[in-house]
């Protein structure tokens, strides 16, 4: 499909799931006929100002945890890997757990302390991030042709967070850095799928355009403003003109030839910019009135010549609410399994209000309390008791030892599976092969011959270096049109469009590759000839070692008895005793335990 022809049809989609409902609006000329905004288009709780709360106020006086405190070796590996994205060393489970009984308060602010001062929190919460802006090493489309320099914005994301960037500049400057003196961080308007050989320019350039509009509006806004590019929004008060007034902040950034490529970063052209107008229907070759930047009528006025740089600083602005609670919310997310609002991607009127509006409020006012410091709020979130509780005990059956209320479900957290690049970099960093260098172009993993065997040969490229190939997945090589099949399988975004939340999907195919893939076998293989030379035969100690790499805690004493019948069984069917712990600690891979969080 042409690419204006998906962009189409997503649309239409998008307005056709509740088609029963509304009727969509659309006209030969969207300024004429633009309805004006009307004081109930703001009555809906996403575009209210922020609430006020008590002073003194903080997130467990608003969550009111419901469960009794997790235990350190739980508390632990869950901070690690929400901080990280990676697990503890046993080492450093065993010293917090000493640590905790001498002084529980100081010895957990000193651990969250350590991990948001760590080089890995930014490479882990730079994922986040680049799956909000679609972020891809390749175009896209037919010929997914190689970017050569799109790794520099994905290196920019994460030395920013690593640094502590005021959340407001990081924002502002992906939009505006090139007058800002910061031009690689608009690698971000720059991110989006490309057809560079296209033989209308002027198709592309719309296609583009539309794009980066869209991306902004749903990155910064939390709403589908794409779907005004073809009608009126059917559901929120943005017009088809507000569309293409957003869009015309953009307009002279970008200006296509024939076969090259897009950025790496944003450059303002001068000459040859087509004036700026709404486009009847969506239709690229209909051209309607003429219009001037602004943001959509329902937030405000805009300044007269407003510019980019306008654009950027009300965006991240502690005036605009409903970027407060975008931002808000999908932190929450990220920490707890689940967002307040339960659809981050669209807080407007086809998404759900909060479960905790008080809650989500505070959350959205905190961040600029906390001088727009990520790292600051993410503080704030983990040592609230609200964080730090048990989520449920579950027997060896499996099943809970105790229900809680849905309201208390709906306020803790949800057993958060690994994503795909954790679950690579956490066995990486278990079986001690995880290789933490830092920055540069993305490396090229070797790939089944199956899906090699596919490609054409430049796409088939493998970094010559092997010592690259254990680096952390954030550093890999992100190809749009095909994934690491480890990602895929556990629901890496395609990057075509921006995704606030990943899909968390259960399948066979899942456990086969982990059960069964060269990977998994070679991880539990090298783990089980550390564990050897450190352990001999020793069963007992063997089991303790494995299981806490793998799962962060000590093994129980009915955990020890099965381990070593295990072993005992196992090694009267595999060639050796090595073979067999080899296939103990791949059970342990192929734990929920080690799936999952906690």
């Amino acid at each position: 499909m042409r690419p204006q022809g998906l962009l189409l049809a997503l649309c239409l989609c998008l307005s056709a799931l509740n088609a029963h409902a509304v009727s969509i609006r659309a006209s030969a000329d969207p300024v004429k006929d633009e309805r004006p905004i009307k004081a109930e288009d703001k009555d809906h709780w996403a575009f209210k100002p922020l609430q006020p709360t008590p002073e003194k106020t903080g997130i467990d006086d608003l969550a009111k945890p419901a469960s009794a405190p997790a235990d350190p070796a739980t508390l632990i590996r869950r901070l690690t890997f929400d901080l990280t994205g990676l697990p503890p060393t046993p080492a450093e489970v065993e010293a917090f757990s000493k640590a905790c009984i001498q002084d529980p308060a100081s010895s957990i602010e000193h651990l969250v302390d350590r991990l948001l001062a760590s080089p890995r929190y930014g490479e882990h919460w730079a994922q986040w991030w680049l799956d909000l802006a679609r972020y891809a090493d390749t175009d896209g489309f037919e010929y997914d042709a190689e970017r050569k320099h799109a790794w520099q914005y994905r290196d920019w994301v994460i030395d920013a967070l690593n640094r502590d960037m005021p959340f407001d500049a990081f924002v502002q400057h992906q939009i505006a850095g090139d007058l800002m003196e910061d031009e690689t961080a608009t690698g971000f308007l720059f991110s989006c799928p490309d057809m560079p050989d296209l033989n209308n320019q002027n198709e592309r350039r719309h296609v583009l355009l539309n794009d980066i509009a869209s991306t902004v509006g749903a990155v910064g806004l939390g709403l589908t403003v794409g779907c005004a590019q073809c009608h009126d929004h059917p559901y929120d008060p943005i017009s088809q003109a507000d569309f293409y007034r957003l869009r015309a902040f953009f307009d002279n950034t970008v200006l296509t030839k024939n076969s090259k490529p897009l950025g790496p970063a944003v450059r303002i052209y001068t000459e040859g910019i087509p004036a700026s107008t709404v486009f009847v229907r969506g239709d690229f070759k209909r051209p309607g009135p003429e219009i001037q930047p602004a943001i959509p009528r329902v937030f405000g006025d805009t300044p007269a010549k407003a510019d980019r740089t306008m654009l950027a600083r009300w965006l991240a602005s502690k005036d605009n609410a409903l970027f407060l609670r975008t931002t808000a919310n999908r932190l929450w997310q990220q920490h707890f399994g689940r967002p307040l609002a339960a659809v981050p991607a669209d807080l407007g009127h086809q998404g759900e209000a909060p479960t905790n509006p008080a809650l989500l409020d505070w959350l959205a006012a905190e961040l600029p309390r906390q001088n727009w410091s990520l790292k600051r709020l993410h503080k704030v979130i983990v040592m609230s008791q609200t964080y730090r509780q048990s989520v449920f005990v579950v027997r060896p059956s499996g099943r809970p030892e105790a229900q809680r209320s849905l309201n208390a479900l709906q306020q803790t957290q949800t057993p958060k599976r690994l994503t795909g690049e954790m679950l690579r970099d956490a066995m990486l960093s278990v079986s001690g092969q995880l290789n933490l260098k830092t920055g540069g172009p993305g490396v090229k993993l070797p790939l089944p011959k199956e899906i090699s065997s596919t490609l054409l040969k430049t796409q088939n490229e493998i970094t010559k270096d092997t010592s690259e190939h254990t680096r952390r997945s954030i550093y890999t090589f992100a190809r749009r049109n095909l994934r690491n099949p480890l990602f895929e399988l556990f629901d890496r975004p395609d990057a075509q469009m921006s995704c606030a939340r990943r899909n968390a999907s259960t399948t066979a195919p899942q456990a086969l590759m982990l059960l069964n893939g060269d990977f998994a076998h070679g991880i539990a293989a090298k783990i089980a000839t550390q564990l050897n030379e450190q352990h001999g035969s020793d069963a007992p100690a063997l089991i303790t070692a494995a299981t806490l790499r793998c799962l962060s805690r000590h093994p129980t004493p009915q955990e020890i008895e099965a381990g070593q019948k295990f072993l005992q069984k196992q090694t009267a069917l595999t060639p050796s005793f090595h073979e067999a712990l080899a296939d103990y600690c791949l059970a342990l891979l192929n734990s929920n335990e080690f799936v999952y969080v906690d």
